[in-house]
């Protein structure tokens, strides 16, 4: 068994990086990285050890910094991402993901998805999807208008999901030359009566896909929780039991595609922390017919927490364990499933992103 356990965390202030063992008693931290740039996700090739973070802002510009030795040393690379001339500047990398067949693809800030082969040192536009005809009517959400969430197919190369707020779910089936809006059955409240259910401009939160069901999608949107279980082509509400409808991570269970982790927030006009000040994470186990509120060693009082859209994550071992970062820069974990909880790390930037990884030691 691999016994060497990272949570990668990107924050405002740079990447840290938490390491253990297969026994998650005890961490130390090592960071931040980075040069202290802002970094809003931090992911990791289990094959290889290779760690990427991407980030940036209007003043540093977007770049996808790189480790292959673990965090002792980095370099980072801006090489192609960018627009044509005359197009908004990029301001930062969002959101990362590695493919089955080893791309390595950053979502940006304004909206849009570029493609690296040869593994980070340089990015291509992946033109289709801001040619989509939708595109004049993509509005930014509260953080801009952000590609955050990408979640490739684990089988099959040419297909691809990214989330955008506020333009809400696209899918590819041919590496990105044509995209298709898949937001049927989710709502935006925030749209004129009658219009409530477009065929795009939702404002998608967090779009993760279940495991070994990859046409089971779970979605956290600004008006709501979702499942698809015909990826994407259809949306039903799974929010029933929950104590609010808004909110931004979520994780999904490493092996059980019924189960998914969540952590709900008071609202979008009412402070954006946990409801009542009480930390909880919420799970269910039989796809959003029923939710639990795990609280055991979490804050119960006066715990005014927010928790942002990339900063939850599981790992793979046996019970899973479960991971969260607060806005307010504390790590809370779980190894077994959310039944109980522990703060692992605290007084650190606000945290932005929280992966994980196993490597051989």
């Amino acid at each position: 068994m691999p016994d060497r356990l990272l949570i990668l965390l990107g924050t405002k202030k740079g990447c840290f990086i938490l390491e253990g063992d297969h026994a998650r008693r005890s961490f130390a931290l090592r960071g931040p990285y980075c040069e202290a740039w802002p970094i809003s996700h931090v992911i990791a090739d289990p094959a290889t050890g290779t760690i990427f973070a991407g980030g940036g802002n209007a003043w540093f510009g977007p770049a996808v910094w790189k480790s292959e030795d673990l965090g002792v040393s980095w370099t980072h690379s801006s090489e192609g991402l960018a627009y044509e001339p005359g197009e908004e500047p990029i301001k930062s990398v969002w959101s990362l993901a590695l493919a089955p067949e080893g791309t390595l693809y950053a979502g940006v800030e304004p909206a849009g998805l570029f493609a690296s082969g040869d593994r980070g040192r340089s990015f291509r536009h992946v033109g289709g999807l801001r040619a989509h005809p939708s595109r004049t009517h993509w509005n930014p959400g509260g953080a801009g208008l952000i590609l955050h969430a990408i979640v490739p197919h684990p089988s099959d190369p040419a297909s691809l999901f990214v989330a955008i707020s506020a333009a809400g779910v696209f899918a590819t089936g041919d590496s990105g030359v044509t995209w298709e809006p898949r937001n049927r059955g989710t709502r935006a409240d925030f749209a004129p009566e009658g219009q409530r259910y477009p065929e795009y401009g939702q404002c998608v939160h967090s779009l993760v896909m279940a495991a070994g069901r990859p046409g089971r999608l779970y979605q956290q949107n600004h008006c709501g929780m979702y499942r698809s279980d015909d990826s994407g082509l259809s949306w039903q509400s799974i929010e029933e039991g929950l104590p609010s409808s808004f909110g931004f991570p979520a994780a999904a269970h490493p092996r059980d595609p019924d189960t998914l982790f969540f952590v709900p927030l008071n609202g979008a006009m009412e402070g954006r922390y946990v409801p009542d000040g009480r930390a909880a994470v919420w799970r269910t186990q039989d796809g959003g017919a029923h939710w639990r509120a795990l609280r055991r060693g979490l804050p119960q009082e006066n715990a005014f927490l927010g928790v942002l859209r990339q900063a939850m994550a599981t790992d793979t071992l046996t019970p899973a364990g479960v991971y969260f970062g607060s806005s307010s820069g504390e790590l809370f974990a779980s190894a077994d499933e959310g039944e109980s909880w522990s703060s692992i790390a605290r007084h650190l930037p606000a945290i932005h992103s929280v992966e994980t990884v196993f490597l051989p030691d």
